[in-house]
Protein backbone atom coordinates (compact mmCIF):
# COMPACT_ATOMS: atom_id res chain seq x y z
CA UNK A 1 0.00 0.00 0.00
CA UNK A 2 1.19 3.49 -0.79
CA UNK A 3 -0.41 6.38 1.01
CA UNK A 4 -3.70 7.57 2.37
CA UNK A 5 -5.51 10.69 3.47
CA UNK A 6 -6.84 8.65 6.38
CA UNK A 7 -10.32 10.17 6.12
CA UNK A 8 -12.12 6.84 6.29
CA UNK A 9 -10.31 5.82 9.46
CA UNK A 10 -10.84 9.24 10.99
CA UNK A 11 -14.53 9.17 10.18
CA UNK A 12 -14.94 5.69 11.63
CA UNK A 13 -13.29 6.94 14.81
CA UNK A 14 -15.77 9.81 15.03
CA UNK A 15 -18.67 7.37 14.62
CA UNK A 16 -17.37 5.09 17.36
CA UNK A 17 -16.71 7.98 19.70
CA UNK A 18 -19.98 9.86 19.22
CA UNK A 19 -22.43 7.26 18.02
CA UNK A 20 -23.63 9.73 15.40
CA UNK A 21 -24.81 8.49 11.97
CA UNK A 22 -23.15 9.30 8.67
CA UNK A 23 -25.43 12.25 7.99
CA UNK A 24 -23.85 13.98 10.97
CA UNK A 25 -20.34 13.82 9.56
CA UNK A 26 -17.83 15.95 11.41
CA UNK A 27 -17.42 19.38 9.81
CA UNK A 28 -13.64 18.98 9.63
CA UNK A 29 -13.99 15.73 7.70
CA UNK A 30 -16.43 17.32 5.28
CA UNK A 31 -14.11 20.29 4.77
CA UNK A 32 -11.17 17.93 4.21
CA UNK A 33 -13.07 16.00 1.55
CA UNK A 34 -14.41 19.10 -0.20
CA UNK A 35 -12.77 20.11 -3.46
CA UNK A 36 -12.29 18.84 -6.99
CA UNK A 37 -11.68 15.12 -7.47
CA UNK A 38 -10.77 12.95 -10.43
CA UNK A 39 -12.76 9.75 -10.84
CA UNK A 40 -10.61 7.55 -13.03
CA UNK A 41 -10.90 3.89 -14.10
CA UNK A 42 -8.00 1.79 -12.83
CA UNK A 43 -7.45 0.45 -16.35
CA UNK A 44 -6.10 3.83 -17.44
CA UNK A 45 -9.15 4.98 -19.41
CA UNK A 46 -10.12 8.63 -19.33
CA UNK A 47 -11.98 9.79 -16.24
CA UNK A 48 -13.78 12.97 -15.25
CA UNK A 49 -13.90 15.49 -12.44
CA UNK A 50 -16.48 16.22 -9.80
CA UNK A 51 -16.41 18.97 -7.21
CA UNK A 52 -17.52 18.02 -3.71
CA UNK A 53 -19.22 20.98 -2.08
CA UNK A 54 -19.82 21.56 1.64
CA UNK A 55 -23.39 22.76 1.08
CA UNK A 56 -25.88 20.30 2.55
CA UNK A 57 -28.53 18.75 0.34
CA UNK A 58 -30.94 15.85 0.60
CA UNK A 59 -28.91 12.76 1.39
CA UNK A 60 -25.61 14.49 2.08
CA UNK A 61 -23.56 17.22 0.41
CA UNK A 62 -23.86 18.78 -3.03
CA UNK A 63 -21.78 17.82 -6.07
CA UNK A 64 -21.10 20.23 -8.95
CA UNK A 65 -19.53 19.77 -12.36
CA UNK A 66 -21.18 16.43 -13.16
CA UNK A 67 -21.90 17.51 -16.75
CA UNK A 68 -18.19 17.05 -17.46
CA UNK A 69 -18.64 13.29 -17.02
CA UNK A 70 -21.18 12.94 -19.85
CA UNK A 71 -18.66 11.55 -22.35
CA UNK A 72 -16.02 9.71 -20.32
CA UNK A 73 -18.26 8.29 -17.57
CA UNK A 74 -21.88 8.99 -18.58
CA UNK A 75 -23.40 7.30 -15.53
CA UNK A 76 -21.77 9.96 -13.36
CA UNK A 77 -23.34 12.81 -15.31
CA UNK A 78 -26.23 12.40 -12.86
CA UNK A 79 -24.04 12.66 -9.76
CA UNK A 80 -25.58 15.15 -7.34
CA UNK A 81 -24.77 14.06 -3.78
CA UNK A 82 -21.76 12.77 -1.87
CA UNK A 83 -21.67 11.53 1.71
CA UNK A 84 -19.95 9.26 4.19
CA UNK A 85 -21.62 6.10 5.43
CA UNK A 86 -21.49 4.85 9.00
CA UNK A 87 -18.70 2.40 8.13
CA UNK A 88 -16.45 5.11 6.72
CA UNK A 89 -17.22 4.47 3.05
CA UNK A 90 -17.90 7.37 0.69
CA UNK A 91 -20.88 7.30 -1.67
CA UNK A 92 -21.87 9.25 -4.75
CA UNK A 93 -25.60 9.36 -5.55
CA UNK A 94 -27.99 11.02 -7.97
CA UNK A 95 -30.63 13.59 -7.03
CA UNK A 96 -33.11 10.80 -6.23
CA UNK A 97 -30.55 9.35 -3.75
CA UNK A 98 -29.84 6.34 -5.93
CA UNK A 99 -26.26 5.31 -5.19
CA UNK A 100 -23.99 5.41 -8.23
CA UNK A 101 -20.69 4.48 -6.60
CA UNK A 102 -19.35 3.44 -3.22
CA UNK A 103 -15.69 3.96 -2.36
CA UNK A 104 -13.62 2.29 0.34
CA UNK A 105 -10.31 3.59 1.66
CA UNK A 106 -7.89 1.13 3.20
CA UNK A 107 -5.08 2.51 5.30
CA UNK A 108 -2.17 3.38 3.04
CA UNK A 109 -4.25 3.47 -0.15
CA UNK A 110 -6.49 6.00 -1.95
CA UNK A 111 -10.26 5.73 -2.29
CA UNK A 112 -11.22 2.77 -4.52
CA UNK A 113 -14.68 1.86 -5.79
CA UNK A 114 -16.40 -1.47 -5.36
CA UNK A 115 -17.39 -3.63 -8.32
CA UNK A 116 -15.87 -5.40 -11.30
CA UNK A 117 -14.58 -2.21 -12.98
CA UNK A 118 -12.96 -0.34 -10.09
CA UNK A 119 -12.16 3.35 -10.15
CA UNK A 120 -9.92 5.59 -8.11
CA UNK A 121 -11.19 8.74 -6.42
CA UNK A 122 -8.18 11.07 -6.33
CA UNK A 123 -7.56 14.77 -5.66
CA UNK A 124 -7.46 16.44 -9.08
CA UNK A 125 -3.92 16.87 -10.37
CA UNK A 126 -3.39 19.65 -12.90
CA UNK A 127 -4.99 18.71 -16.22
CA UNK A 128 -4.43 14.97 -15.71
CA UNK A 129 -7.59 13.06 -16.74
CA UNK A 130 -6.47 9.43 -16.22
CA UNK A 131 -4.25 7.33 -14.00
CA UNK A 132 -1.03 5.75 -15.26
CA UNK A 133 -0.81 1.98 -15.60
CA UNK A 134 1.99 -0.56 -15.32
CA UNK A 135 2.27 -0.68 -19.10
CA UNK A 136 2.39 3.09 -19.52
CA UNK A 137 5.09 3.54 -16.87
CA UNK A 138 7.35 0.69 -17.95
CA UNK A 139 10.71 1.91 -19.17
CA UNK A 140 13.84 3.70 -18.00
CA UNK A 141 13.48 6.53 -15.48
CA UNK A 142 16.09 8.86 -14.08
CA UNK A 143 16.34 9.72 -10.41
CA UNK A 144 17.25 13.38 -10.05
CA UNK A 145 17.91 15.97 -7.40
CA UNK A 146 15.38 18.84 -7.19
CA UNK A 147 17.81 21.05 -9.19
CA UNK A 148 17.71 18.56 -12.06
CA UNK A 149 21.10 16.93 -11.47
CA UNK A 150 20.98 13.24 -12.42
CA UNK A 151 21.57 10.69 -9.67
CA UNK A 152 21.08 7.36 -11.45
CA UNK A 153 18.67 5.39 -13.65
CA UNK A 154 16.05 2.84 -12.64
CA UNK A 155 14.18 0.52 -14.98
CA UNK A 156 10.52 -0.29 -14.41
CA UNK A 157 9.23 -3.36 -16.24
CA UNK A 158 5.86 -4.99 -16.84
CA UNK A 159 7.33 -8.40 -16.01
CA UNK A 160 5.77 -9.72 -12.80
CA UNK A 161 6.97 -11.96 -9.99
CA UNK A 162 5.08 -15.01 -8.66
CA UNK A 163 2.77 -12.73 -6.66
CA UNK A 164 1.90 -10.58 -9.65
CA UNK A 165 4.01 -7.55 -8.66
CA UNK A 166 5.94 -5.79 -11.44
CA UNK A 167 9.71 -6.04 -11.33
CA UNK A 168 12.27 -3.22 -11.47
CA UNK A 169 16.02 -2.76 -11.26
CA UNK A 170 18.19 0.16 -10.13
CA UNK A 171 21.24 1.13 -12.15
CA UNK A 172 24.67 0.02 -10.98
CA UNK A 173 25.64 3.66 -10.47
CA UNK A 174 22.95 4.34 -7.87
CA UNK A 175 24.38 5.79 -4.64
CA UNK A 176 24.28 3.91 -1.33
CA UNK A 177 21.06 5.53 -0.09
CA UNK A 178 19.27 3.91 -3.05
CA UNK A 179 21.40 0.81 -3.63
CA UNK A 180 21.12 -0.25 0.02
CA UNK A 181 17.33 -0.50 -0.36
CA UNK A 182 17.85 -3.43 -2.75
CA UNK A 183 14.89 -2.34 -4.84
CA UNK A 184 13.46 -5.05 -7.07
CA UNK A 185 9.68 -4.49 -7.32
CA UNK A 186 7.32 -1.59 -7.88
CA UNK A 187 3.62 -0.82 -7.64
CA UNK A 188 1.24 1.94 -8.68
CA UNK A 189 -1.96 3.00 -6.88
CA UNK A 190 -3.74 6.03 -8.24
CA UNK A 191 -1.12 8.78 -8.42
CA UNK A 192 1.22 7.06 -5.96
CA UNK A 193 4.21 4.96 -6.99
CA UNK A 194 6.37 2.88 -4.65
CA UNK A 195 9.67 1.13 -5.32
CA UNK A 196 10.12 -1.89 -3.03
CA UNK A 197 12.92 -4.08 -1.74
CA UNK A 198 12.59 -7.72 -0.71
CA UNK A 199 13.39 -6.93 2.92
CA UNK A 200 10.47 -4.52 3.35
CA UNK A 201 12.35 -1.38 2.37
CA UNK A 202 10.63 1.06 0.04
CA UNK A 203 10.77 4.47 -1.59
CA UNK A 204 7.47 6.23 -2.27
CA UNK A 205 6.73 8.89 -4.88
CA UNK A 206 3.74 11.07 -5.75
CA UNK A 207 2.89 11.94 -9.33
CA UNK A 208 3.24 15.57 -10.42
CA UNK A 209 1.06 17.38 -13.00
CA UNK A 210 3.78 17.02 -15.67
CA UNK A 211 3.89 13.23 -15.29
CA UNK A 212 7.10 13.08 -13.26
CA UNK A 213 7.19 11.83 -9.66
CA UNK A 214 8.50 13.41 -6.46
CA UNK A 215 9.34 11.56 -3.26
CA UNK A 216 6.37 11.59 -0.90
CA UNK A 217 6.35 13.99 2.02
CA UNK A 218 6.58 11.01 4.37
CA UNK A 219 10.02 10.08 3.00
CA UNK A 220 13.03 11.23 5.00
CA UNK A 221 16.06 12.96 3.53
CA UNK A 222 16.41 15.31 0.59
CA UNK A 223 13.57 15.07 -1.96
CA UNK A 224 14.20 13.30 -5.23
CA UNK A 225 12.48 13.35 -8.60
CA UNK A 226 11.73 10.44 -10.89
CA UNK A 227 11.63 11.55 -14.53
CA UNK A 228 11.14 9.39 -17.60
CA UNK A 229 14.40 9.20 -19.51
CA UNK A 230 14.16 10.36 -23.09
CA UNK A 231 13.95 7.31 -25.30
CA UNK A 232 13.45 5.06 -22.24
Amino acid sequence: MIRSSGLAAAFAAVILATGQPACAADDELVQAQAGTWLLAPENGAKGCRLTFETAKTTGGYAISGADACAIALPALAKAAVWNFTDDGSLTISDAAQKMLLRFQEEEGSPWESEGSDPMWLLPALGDVDHVPTTASLSGVWQVRQPDGKAICDVTLTSEIDKDGTPKMSPGRDCPANIADLKLSLWAMEGFGLVLMGGDGSSLSFDMQPDGSFKTSDEEEGEPMLLVRKQGG
